[in-house]
C-alpha cells in the first residue's frame, strides 16, 4: 500500500490562514510529477500550529485533489489522545487511507503508555494506522520490543521512523514482521534505510523536487541502486540543506523560489535567514530544479 517516495506536504499560508489554492496546486503537482504518496498535516505540514478546523480542511482538501490517485496519510497525531482519535475519524469520514500518529510528545510517556495511545486509537478508528517514531520532538523513543507490540494491533500495520538509525529495520523486521511496512522519516537516511528492508521514506525534499525524488525511490524499487547512489548524490544538499534552519522555513522559502506559495511560516517557526536561502538555492541548482 505504501512505497517509494511519500511526501509530507507543507502547508501554504495567506494572510495567516489557509492559501487553499496553492495547496490543491501543490497536491496536484505532486501527482503529475510521479510521487508515490502524500501525508497531510505532518510535522512538515506545521500541524502544531494548526488550528483544529484548519487540521480537518487541509486533510480534506489533500484527500479531494488525490481523488484516489495516490494513497493519503493524514497525520493525525496529538500528545492528546482523544484529539488523535477526533483527526483520525476524520480522516477516514473523508476517505483517507491512512492515519500518521506521532508519538505523544511533551507528555513523556512510558513504554506502556505509548503502548496504551496508540491501542484506544486502533480501538476507536477503523483506518490503517502508520506510528511515527521521532524522538527528537517528542523525547521519547518507541523501542523495537514496543513496535513489537503495537505491530499486533489490528489497525498498525506501518511505521515512519525518523530516529536515523537504519541498523534498526532488521530489528523490527524481526519483531514486526516482513509484511510489517517500515518507512524512513529522513531524506538522507533513505537509501540505507530501503537497502536494510525499508519500502520508502515519508519526504520533505519531495516537496521541492518531487519528479526527482520520485525517480530516486523508483530507481530503488526497481533493484538499481547504482543509479539510485547517483541520483541521492544530486538531492543530498537538498536532504540537509532544508533543514539549516527550522523546517519547514527552507522548503517554502525554495517553493516561492518555484512562485507556487509565499513563503509564509507561523511562530514559532521564523522565515529562513539569508546564508541559508543561499545555501537552498544552490542544493536546488545541482538537484537541477530550474527557478
Amino acid at each position: 500500500m505504501l512505497k517509494g517516495a511519500i511526501t509530507a506536504l507543507v502547508t501554504p499560508f495567506m494572510e495567516n490562514g489557509l492559501d487553499e489554492q496553492a495547496f490543491q496546486d501543490h497536491v496536484e503537482w505532486q501527482i503529475g510529477s510521479g510521487i508515490h504518496g502524500l501525508v497531510p498535516c505532518g510535522t512538515t505540514g506545521e500541524s502544531a500550529t494548526l488550528g483544529h478546523e484548519e487540521h480537518k480542511r487541509v486533510i480534506r482538501l489533500c484527500v479531494e485533489v488525490a481523488a484516489g490517485r495516490v494513497p493519503v496519510v493524514a497525520g493525525a497525531g496529538s500528545n492528546e489522545t482523544s484529539v488523535s482519535i477526533d483527526y483520525a475519524r476524520v480522516a477516514k469520514d473523508c476517505g483517507a487511507d491512512a492515519a500518521l500518529i506521532v508519538t505523544p510528545y511533551y507528555n513523556k510517556p512510558s513504554q506502556e503508555g505509548i503502548y496504551r495511545h496508540f491501542e484506544a486509537i486502533s480501538d476507536a478508528v477503523d483506518l490503517p494506522l502508520v506510528v511515527y517514531n521521532i524522538p527528537g520532538r517528542s523525547v521519547v523513543d518507541i523501542t523495537n520490543e514496543t513496535m513489537g507490540r503495537l505491530s499486533q494491533l489490528p489497525h498498525v500495520f506501518a511505521c515512519k521512523d525518523a530516529t536515523g538509525d537504519v541498523a534498526r529495520v532488521q530489528g523490527l523486521t524481526d519483531r514486526c514482521g516482513a509484511d510489517f511496512i517500515q518507512l524512513s522519516g529522513d531524506d538522507p537516511t533513505g537509501l540505507g534505510h530501503f537497502v536494510h528492508g525499508g519500502r520508502g521514506t515519508i519526504s520533505v525534499g519531495s516537496n521541492i523536487a518531487p519528479k526527482q525524488y520520485a525517480a530516486f525511490h523508483d530507481a530503488m524499487m526497481q533493484g538499481d541502486y547504482d543509479r539510485a547512489r547517483q541520483l541521492n548524490a544530486t538531492l543530498d544538499r537538498l536532504h540537509k540543506d532544508l533543514f539549516l534552519d527550522p523546517s519547514p522555513a527552507p522548503a517554502k522559502y525554495a517553493l516561492s523560489l518555484l512562485g507556487r506559495m509565499a513563503p509564509d511560516v507561523r511562530l514559532p517557526i521564523t522565515p529562513c535567514r539569508e546564508e541559508t536561502k543561499e545555501r537552498v538555492r544552490s542544493a536546488m541548482v545541482r538537484a537541477g530544479i530550474a527557478f
